[in-house]
């Protein structure tokens, strides 16, 4: 085998080749992943075994972005020993800091997380990416990421914070980018095998094939895992696949065409009460309920670096696909048994979204000469059509398995919310000197938003709405070389939150919706010292996130006097805080490095002019603290190389937070509200490249068997206490050909 597999070893990674195939000049206007197989063909430039640092930071010009002035990390998969296959979060994102991972519904479906106190939920606080096409399922409606991308099909994961919003969206996260591992365009076929087995029956295997014949690139990749979940019924059976096929039609132009699709089935464990957690943190109290999201993404692009000093790009995507739910949707306390009277369990709710989202987006950037200096412009436009069909309060069948049918016709919420949305967008990267640059920009959105359809509970007259969305965001950035190594960087841009589907629908008769609801509106600001120096290479920041216009409920009453639930603008909220990355690399002997490092967020986030509802009335919340928001999240870790040899130690620990804005302490006796404890857990990994071409990797996550919860989520999927994963072990085994 060894012999078979050596004289196939020469697997390049395109990032690695581009690092030594720059000129200083290249670096300046670096070409976008698409352009840099064009720049190798035509310098026949070969790099072997240079490693790529685990985290940088992106170029100042990227393609058609610009990133300059933006707080910004790339973290290259390629070189981390962190746990792909189950994307345990704390250990991808380990040198991010403020990073915040919610472990929601069952290790290695999705990733949940946000920064600066927003909301972790699928991702939906962020404008999240692949290969520069939109995975949300609705901006406009549901923003959730649905999409499960494989992390061994990525080579790198680049982040940008709210400040960049106005090139490619307007969330208050910022915007996540997956890169797919490039191809090795030397060959006409390529491919590579990892296979994992672990505990709770962990099995994953990941099989991609890719190579360039006769001026065409192809790459496609087939991903399949299992699981028994650490919880009692929480099982799990995945899969994706994905096909990309890319052709140079003329000097430097390249269309790509690619469909990606994901699918998983999550069998739901239910939330627990705190006293069942403290019991045992492992039990269940469902075992019939269901969770599948299967999604589609197919997309055609347009990359032309026209010449030296322009470049356009365009890109159409489509987002299709369901969002199937079966539950027996009770609080924890209330168990789901056998009806006495029928001798059978109880009709389980079915719930289903139709996802149907299109985007186009052309861009174009210009680069020209002013006070001696290269500067750029990039200019676009952006157009969204949506239609977001949701059916929901389905009455399911009394089984135990996955059962989309109805033993009943009809759905209790039967409903589409259709959006048309156009969005221009210039920002212009001014260089006043060799050392100084600023960026100013600005993005119009223009579009609305229609609900039509039918609630059983709501008369037919109360249930068209209509959200106008008619704005402008403006925003800037400075940046400031020191040295050679080091820069001072500050940026604001203000950012917007639409009004998602959710807000608009009254969730019960008891409940009215606020017809003049407001989208909420607010800006990042970032200040920060970023550089490197000998053995150390850090990124000092200070952030302030405001967010005014939040959700809630209010207590009301009607013309009669009966009570409702009033849905509108509660009141607005800043998150102030502070963000480091600090790393030494230091050689302890011709063969041995190690690595240490610290990634750390101390975040303060308050109500201000807030007010909800407690019980029958109204309580002002001003000044408490916004829920899930630590006052501290710490990644730390010690890395040592020998040789092939990394291996690494990552201690991870979170501060408490409230789950409600009334900053409940004690535990409701469902547990969806009260304190949400601290935690620290950790994780131990090592890595072996046995050969060019076998590498091995071994990871024991939570080695002190942590038991501990991230969040107690107010809605999907479910209210209450949501134990993460406890020990666990993995082993990796991956093999190029």
């Amino acid at each position: 085998m060894r012999k078979t597999i050596l004289p196939l070893a020469l697997l390049l990674h395109l990032t690695a080749i581009s690092l030594h195939g720059q000129t200083k000049a290249d670096t300046a206007t670096k070409p976008s992943k698409i352009d840099t197989s064009v720049v190798l063909k035509k310098k026949d430039v070969i790099v072997v075994g240079e490693r790529i640092p685990e985290v940088g930071r992106l170029e100042p010009i990227q393609g058609t972005y610009i990133f300059s002035g933006k707080k910004s990390e790339v973290i290259n998969l390629v070189n981390t020993g962190a746990n792909l296959p189950e994307k345990t979060g704390r250990q991808v994102f380990a040198k991010v800091p403020g990073i915040f991972v919610y472990d929601m519904d069952g290790s290695g479906n999705q990733v949940n997380i946000s920064t600066r106190g927003l909301d972790p939920h699928r991702g939906w606080e962020f404008n999240i990416r692949k290969d520069g096409i939109i995975t949300n399922s609705d901006i406009y409606g549901y923003p959730a990421s649905h999409f499960s991308v494989p992390l061994e099909s990525i080579e790198k994961i680049e982040i940008v914070r709210g400040t960049g919003s106005l090139q490619y969206g307007s969330q208050f996260g910022g915007m996540i980018n997956y890169i797919t591992k490039a191809v090795d365009t030397t060959r006409e076929f390529g491919s590579e095998v990892v296979n994992t087995i672990g505990s709770f029956g962990l099995f994953s295997t990941h099989i991609s094939v890719g190579g360039k014949i006769n001026g065409t690139t192809y790459q496609a990749y087939v991903n399949k895992r299992g699981s028994d979940g650490y919880r009692d019924n929480a099982r799990t059976v995945s899969d994706a696949e994905q096909i990309t096929i890319s052709r140079e039609l003329w000097k430097d132009a390249v269309i790509r065409a690619e469909l990606s699709r994901s699918s998983y089935l999550y069998q739901i464990p239910g939330p627990l009460t705190d006293s069942m957690f403290r019991e045992n943190p492992r039990q269940s109290t469902r075992s019939r309920n269901y969770f599948n999201p299967a999604i589609y993404i197919p997309s055609i692009s347009f990359d032309w670096k026209i010449n030296s000093n322009s470049h356009l790009s365009f890109l159409s995507s489509a987002v299709l696909g369901d969002r199937n739910s079966i539950q027996f949707d009770k609080p924890a306390n209330i168990r789901d048994t056998v009806n006495a009277a029928t001798l059978l369990y109880n009709n389980r709710q079915v719930d289903v979204d139709h996802f149907h989202s299109y985007t186009n987006e052309l861009r174009f950037l210009q680069y020209y000469d002013l006070l001696n200096q290269h500067s750029s412009v990039v200019a676009g436009v952006q157009y969204m059509n949506n239609d977001l069909h949701r059916q929901q309060l389905g009455k399911g069948s009394t089984g135990s398995d996955f059962d989309m049918e109805l033993v009943q016709p009809g759905w209790g919420r039967d409903i589409h919310l259709k959006t048309a949305n156009i969005a221009f967008f210039v920002e212009n990267h001014l260089k006043i000197s060799n050392d100084l640059s600023v960026n100013t920009g600005v993005r119009v959105e223009s579009g609305k938003s229609e609900m039509s359809g039918s609630i059983v509970y709501i008369s037919e007259n109360e249930i068209p709405n209509t959200i106008n969305h008619k704005f402008a965001l403006f925003g800037g950035s400075i940046e400031y070389r020191l040295n050679e190594n080091s820069n001072i960087y500050t940026g604001f841009s203000q950012a917007y939150r639409p009004v998602v589907f959710k807000d608009i629908i009254p969730s019960s008769i008891y409940e009215r919706v606020d017809k003049d609801l407001k989208d909420a509106r607010g800006y990042n600001l970032d200040i920060g010292y970023r550089g490197k120096w000998d053995v150390l290479k850090w990124d000092i920041s200070l952030f302030q996130l405001r967010c005014d216009n939040r959700m809630g409920n209010l207590s009301t009453t009607d013309s009669s006097g009966t009570f409702l639930l009033y849905r509108t603008n509660i009141g607005d909220s800043y998150v102030n805080g502070a963000e480091a990355f600090i790393e030494a690399n230091v050689p302890l002997s011709d063969d041995i490095t190690a690595s240490l490092f610290t990634s750390t967020s101390v975040m303060d986030g308050r109500y201000e002019n807030a007010a909800v509802k407690s019980g029958n009335t109204n309580i002002d919340v001003s000044n408490n603290k916004v829920e899930t928001v630590p006052e501290i999240i710490t990644r730390n870790g010690l890395t040592l190389k020998f040789s092939s040899v990394s291996c690494s130690m990552l201690y991870s620990y979170v501060g408490d937070s409230y789950a409600d804005a009334l900053n409940t302490v004690i535990p409701s006796a469902t547990g969806s509200v009260g304190l949400v404890p601290a935690y620290g857990v950790l994780d131990l990994n090592a890595t072996v490249q046995v050969t060019n071409a076998l590498n091995v990797r071994i990871n024991a996550n939570n080695v002190t068997d942590k038991q501990y919860f991230t969040k107690r989520p107010a809605f999907y999927p479910g209210p209450g206490v949501w134990s993460s994963d406890g020990r666990s072990f993995s082993l990796t085994v991956g093999v190029r050909l």
